[in-house]
């Protein structure tokens, strides 16, 4: 993946914002410029400043007793380097807030170090106020960067508006579609299929199909993740935050386990996974997400 940061032989594009104001930002060649794109429409913003990465400061010990109710403590067999694809356990925490207006999650090992958060980019401020004001979130579409610890964006995941199923189109740091989540049942077990780039399907998801998210009960609160042949390579587990929590804030708490490394795109599309769920489901239900 490559770093925001780092512009040296970077081609003039547009890329995902590295400061998170803004959807995309234009790079010239030789550094970054004013211009910035969210949603089709360009604005300008000066580059630079710090770049915002959300912080939920939940104890060290809260996130290892998630690993242990999830299952995955001491479990993995590879993985280390801190780094959001070479963990063999992520724990996703949701900041907890009232009324969401922005998605913001942190993200850690399975030892409690934040190695990388999710930020909610290029929303207006007329969005904003419909969602706090009305449930139509559903209907709109919605933008995150998966950063790492400092900031610098590694995916892009963009859930379009739906009516009915869902569906997240995964992109990577340069803004190259890696493939999409698909939503593909709405009554009983929810499950997704994890599709590749590259020939579209007739329901607009990509050809080749690469694995499966698979909900283990109806409330679709935990999933197993499988590959093309079916083996299970990935779990995701939603943890329980406890009642007064649950009940009255949007937060969500998912632990990731990967039991082995996996070759790209199904890496990207697995650590994506717990993000593209909680987006596509979780606060849709809720009337916020």
């Amino acid at each position: 993946m490559q770093d925001m940061t780092d512009t040296a032989g970077r081609a003039p594009d547009w890329y995902p914002d590295p400061w998170g104001r803004a959807e995309l930002r234009y790079f010239d060649g030789s550094e970054w410029t004013a211009n910035v794109a969210s949603h089709g429409k360009e604005a300008t913003d000066p580059p630079g400043g710090e770049s915002h990465v959300p912080v939920v400061n939940r104890a060290t010990g809260k996130v290892v007793a998630d690993v242990a109710k999830a299952g995955a403590a001491g479990a993995a067999a590879w993985g280390g380097g801190g780094t959001l694809f070479t963990e063999a356990v992520l724990v996703v925490n949701q900041k907890a807030k009232l009324i969401e207006v922005n998605n913001e999650y942190a993200i850690y090992d399975q030892n409690g170090t934040q190695i990388g958060a999710v930020r909610q980019v290029g929303q207006s401020k007329a969005k904003k106020v419909l969602r706090v004001l009305t449930s139509v979130d559903q209907f709109m579409t919605h933008k995150l960067q998966i950063v790492d610890a400092s900031g610098s964006p590694v995916l892009a995941l963009t859930r379009p508006a739906k009516l009915m199923k869902s569906r997240v189109i995964v992109e990577d740091a340069n803004g190259q579609e890696l493939g999409q989540i698909v939503q593909e049942n709405m009554v009983g077990k929810i499950h997704f299929g994890l599709h590749a780039a590259g020939l579209r399907g007739p329901n607009g998801q990509d050809g080749r199909k690469l694995g499966a998210i698979n909900a283990e009960n109806w409330r679709a609160w935990n999933f197993n993740i499988t590959d093309e042949s079916g083996n299970e390579v990935a779990r995701i587990t939603k943890t329980w935050e406890g009642l007064a929590k649950t009940m009255f804030t949007t937060a969500d708490n998912y632990v990731l386990q990967i039991h082995r490394p996996l070759d790209e795109p199904l890496r990207s599309l697995v650590v994506a996974a717990a993000l593209g769920v909680d987006t596509a489901l979780k606060q849709d239900s809720r009337g916020f997400g």
